[in-house]
């Protein structure tokens, strides 16, 4: 059967993940971070205790969406449209949580259909929330079923110049180093495969620009304090070339930011992103 909208409010798990300290290492210099950021890189420099960057929240979190449940698709129609996290406290350097997903509502595009998946995980050594996450993936033919088109409302980006500009350069492995995170889609590796998808040479992970953009939030706004850290919310816009640059343009007001990422061309690669921060 194709996409069923009556799947809105199922559930799935709970899902147990574990991590440990060379998770978040590798999960660190998989988006960018090197030797000015060693509180993320290293488990052993004097007076610097080892922490986790919030974004790592897309690598541990999520778990339990009942993809299963909303009926039958072609994977490879799927694209990543979406990502949001909320931390309801710091991700500790080693731990396991339990998630719990569920799909929080199916829309009709008329092209295709919009899936959004939620989930909740808990710590299972204290019994208390650590993180949210939501994800939302557009499936390319799977539209025209008769539900509604769901919200289109688009935040307005700001006129007036940033509050704060950051950029950073990816390398042109970065792919192959943030893989190891546990993303193996061919598609950000394999040059024969990722011209089958209509893409010169291999993408970058969406959740990698995810990652190097957090990471300027977290610097920009927190000053470094993962603790300061509490969501982070966007749309892929644009696919991500292995060593594009990407400018991250921050506009703040109190404990608010909307923020833009674009590639050296200036082209828009994650809009619509707002953060929030203490």
């Amino acid at each position: 059967m194709p996409i069923d909208p009556s799947a809105v409010g199922q559930t799935g798990g709970p899902v147990t993940t574990k991590w440990n300290s060379k998770d978040a290492l590798l999960y660190a210099v998989g988006v960018g971070a090197g030797t000015d950021e060693l509180a993320f890189t290293t488990e052993n420099t004097r007076d610097t205790p080892q922490r986790v960057l919030p974004t790592f929240a897309v690598i541990i979190g999520g778990g339990g969406a009942p993809f299963n449940k909303i009926g039958q698709f072609n994977p490879a129609m799927l694209v990543h449209g979406e990502e949001g996290i909320e931390l309801l406290g710091e991700i500790p350097v080693e731990g396991e949580i339990e998630s719990v997903g569920k799909v929080s509502a199916i829309w009709d595009k008329g092209k295709g259909a919009v899936v959004e998946m939620t989930s909740e995980s808990t710590l299972v050594a204290t019994g208390e929330p650590l993180l949210r996450t939501r994800m939302s993936a557009f499936i390319r033919g799977e539209g025209d079923f008769g539900g509604e088109r769901g919200p289109s409302a688009s935040l307005e980006i700001p006129t007036r110049k940033p509050d704060h500009e950051v950029h950073y350069d990816t390398a042109v492995d970065q792919a192959l180093l943030y893989r190891l995170s546990g993303d193996r889609n061919p598609l950000h590796s394999d040059p024969s495969f990722a011209q089958m998808g209509g893409f010169a040479k291999p993408i970058l992970h969406g959740l990698c620009t995810y990652g190097f953009t957090g990471r300027a939030l977290l610097h920009s706004l927190c000053d470094g304090d993962p603790a300061r850290f509490k969501s982070m919310d966007g749309r892929f816009s644009k696919p991500v070339y292995p060593g594009d640059t990407l400018g991250v343009s921050m506009w703040v007001d109190g404990t608010e930011c909307i923020f833009q990422t674009r590639n050296q061309a200036g082209d828009v690669v994650f809009d619509q992103g707002t953060m929030t921060f203490a």
